[in-house]
């Protein structure tokens, strides 16, 4: 029996090892490049360079609207790069809003490795090659980004789609069994962030989210003092998450 509990304890004390040294691997889901021009995804787009506070180049695409009344820098979420937000920027633009669209360090080809420090450095980057007013767009992991770079900097308008309440709660959720809040290199407090931010706010989220579960969602809303909206049977990643009617209203009402 003893032997039994040694060898069952070497187990689980050998999986919290393997999980704590990979952990950013389980976080962070970045597509390689290379990607095309900005011009060629969308006409009048130009490609841009920015250089972050830690000495990193990134790649993005900005996309001009002429008398713009704002710029929608968007914080992807962490998989993919930023070719698939490319229709969340047309529908924009379309609209009359200027976008930025960029990959955060490891992503879409730009050098580095993720995290949330590198994150934050990235973010502000982005924020530095914009002038005028700024409406800041992230998605589930970028939500948390967003708001980080709101207390630093405040926007003229916030809208979180899909944000959990801590990187720790949502992983607590997937990982029931491990850990999650000591193994975390990464924190990413969403709900305590947010609530120091004070500007016009929307939280939008899908009422069948299998990654960020809703109940979190509402929390930041609560936590933001934000209008929530509730797109019924929507999953997280979902095409009407990404830019259907609810997202792009729910950026037109802060502009």
């Amino acid at each position: 029996m003893r032997r039994a509990v040694l060898i069952a304890a070497a187990v689980v004390v050998t999986i919290v090892a393997v999980v704590f040294a990979f952990q950013r691997k389980l976080v962070y889901f970045p597509s390689p490049g290379p990607l095309p021009s900005a011009e060629e995804v969308l006409p009048g787009g130009r490609d841009v360079r920015l250089v972050t506070a830690d000495g990193l180049m990134l790649d993005g695409w900005h996309f001009e609207v002429p008398e713009a009344p704002a710029t929608v820098i968007v914080f992807p979420g962490n998989g993919g790069n930023r070719l698939g937000r490319v229709p969340l920027a047309r529908e924009l633009t379309d609209r009359g809003l200027s976008v930025l669209l960029f990959d955060y360090r490891g992503y879409g080809g730009n050098p580095g490795e993720p995290s949330e420090e590198g994150l934050t450095y990235d973010a502000r980057a982005a924020l530095d090659l914009v002038d005028g007013p700024v409406i800041y767009f992230g998605e589930s992991l970028g939500a948390a980004v967003a708001v980080e770079l709101a207390t630093f900097r405040p926007p003229r308008g916030l809208v979180l789609r899909s944000p959990f309440a801590s990187l720790a709660a949502a992983g607590s959720y997937h990982y029931p069994w491990l850990p999650v809040k000591m193994l975390l290199r990464d924190k990413y407090p969403v709900v305590e962030r947010v609530s120091a931010v004070d500007v016009p706010t929307v939280v939008v989220l899908g009422t069948a989210d299998s990654v960020v579960p809703p109940a979190q969602s509402r929390e930041v809303a609560t936590a933001a003092r934000a209008r929530l909206v509730e797109v019924a049977g929507a999953d997280h990643n979902d095409e009407v998450l990404l830019s259907g009617p609810q997202v792009l209203d729910a950026v037109l009402s802060v502009r």
